[in-house]
């Protein structure tokens, strides 16, 4: 009948002297890296556009306040004001400070004894014996006391704890970086496409114009017997279908409007003023960092190593459960039946003590505790490589993204320079006679629409710059130091 007890109180020796270590290493695990982020590798440079050829730089490191390349104040200001005065971001802050302040206080309360002052006036009641004059007494105790008490860490539980805390602080200080960078490339990209859909907006309204004159010029030819019926209807449908883009068009250019306002803090009636689209400047050299660089730089890799780190003490701190556990404490004061009493030197009273801990019998639970953990851990392993692997396919889309952006691109604007010059050359025609004056607005009307697509993709590249910055991640040590303040 003993066997039982004795073979469960010597289970934690049993995990000590075996293989199980109380807690893994905390180190992430490795993750092959590729020899190129893409099915194919980056080109060297991209395509040449607009007067620019990309230069893309391998084994280049991050950069911190990439958004200053794109070479605008305004849109350097807009990034500034809205890491200053965003509330989420200073939400982020004041959560990051209470979880540091939080991790102060049990690191101090580990391994630093606890200490207490106590006061006690109590007026009692008590049977006595039933022969006596009295049944019953009266008295009164007065006690006044201090007490200490500290936990012995014998077995690195309390250590665990802190470890185990001190990761999820620094998963908290990862994510206010990628918040902050994200916030960041939010306000450029709103900026940049509040800026592109101004362009499309005007663009758009002229298109209209131009549509509905032709549909004019076209309905007074078919009066006059030069066109057909259909021609007519066909110009005017053109026409009513432009126009009929231009309202959800304009709310489409002021929700961003309105979400850039409230990205910076500001009211929505308070958004900026576009940026001038063609005085943005697309960058001209952009970074590739190596793989094993942006393990080391992203926000969202270092916050799954934190959480692999904080699942690794996680298991030390189930497995020191099942070891025994010794609290000293200690107390001394006066105490007395009256003041007096308690005042004097009879009052006085004091004790120490040792206390031993044993888990011997809990149903299995500290055993299934250890398992969870462990079991949690192992997912936080595969979490990470695929944090890791999610990361390598964001850079190698957003290379593949902008590789082709600035190719179409290119074409585009090749388009847009022919339509140009095919509208001058109708242009000229018709004010010498040799062409009706309504192929003077078709050829600008097919002109505007090469100039739309351009914009489109012009667009696309200077938003896809961003997204390949943000994909790089942070400078090594810009995260890590933003953990440990």
């Amino acid at each position: 009948m003993t066997r039982f007890p004795i073979r469960l109180a010597a289970l934690p020796l049993v995990l000590a002297l075996g293989a199980c270590a109380f807690a893994p290493s905390g180190k992430p695990p490795a993750v092959a890296q590729p020899a190129q982020y893409g099915v194919e590798p980056a080109p060297a440079t991209g395509a040449l556009a607009q007067g620019v050829a990309q230069r893309f730089e391998p084994g280049a490191r991050p950069v911190p306040e990439w958004w200053k390349r794109y070479r605008s104040d305004a849109l350097d200001a807009l990034v500034e004001e809205g890491l200053a005065n965003s509330p989420d971001l200073a939400a982020a802050e004041r959560n990051l400070a209470g979880a540091r302040e939080q991790l102060r206080g049990q690191v101090n309360s580990s391994l630093l004894p606890s200490v207490d002052a106590g006061a006690d006036a109590s007026r009692r009641r008590a049977l006595t014996m039933p022969n006596l004059p009295e049944p019953t007494a009266r008295y009164n105790v007065f006690t006044g006391q201090i007490q200490a008490r500290y936990d012995l860490d014998l077995f690195g539980a309390a250590r665990f704890a802190n470890l185990s805390l001190a990761a999820q602080v620094a998963q908290q200080a990862f994510r206010l970086e990628s918040a902050r960078r994200s916030l960041a490339g939010n306000i450029v990209t709103g900026a940049i496409a509040s800026s592109a859909l101004a362009e499309r907006v005007a663009l758009t309204e002229k298109q209209a114009v131009l549509a509905r004159q032709v549909a004019r010029d076209t309905q007074r030819r078919y009066e006059l017997g030069a066109a057909s019926q259909n021609d007519a209807l066909d110009a005017d449908q053109d026409a009513a279908t432009l126009e009929a883009s231009l309202p959800g068009l304009r709310a489409r250019w002021h929700a961003t409007r309105h979400a850039l306002a409230v990205l910076l803090g500001r009211n929505p009636d308070q958004a900026p003023p576009d940026l001038a689209f063609g005085a943005l400047a697309v960058p001209e050299q952009v970074p590739v960092a190596v793989p094993s660089e942006l393990l080391a730089s992203r926000p969202d890799i270092l916050l799954a190593d934190a959480v692999v780190q904080a699942a690794a003490a996680d298991v030390g701190t189930a497995t020191a459960q099942l070891f025994p556990s010794l609290s000293l404490s200690a107390s001394m004061g006066q105490a007395g039946f009256n003041w007096a009493t308690a005042m004097s030197g009879a009052g006085s009273i004091w004790a120490i003590g040792a206390s031993l801990t044993q888990p011997i019998f809990h149903g299995g639970a500290l055993l299934a505790e250890r398992n969870a953990a462990k079991e949690r851990y192992e997912a936080s392993l595969l979490q990470y490589k695929q944090t890791v692997l999610t990361a390598f396919r964001d850079v190698a889309d957003t290379l593949s993204r902008l590789d082709a952006g600035g190719q179409a691109l290119a074409s585009a604007e090749a388009s847009r320079r022919a339509a140009e010059q095919s509208y001058r050359n109708t242009a000229s025609r018709v004010r010498l006679g040799a062409l009706p004056p309504y192929t003077e607005y078709a050829a600008e009307q097919h002109y505007v629409a090469a100039r739309l697509r351009e914009i489109d993709y012009a667009d696309a590249r200077l938003t896809e710059t961003a997204a390949l910055f943000q994909a790089m991640g942070s400078p090594v040590r810009a995260p890590r130091e933003a953990a440990q303040r």
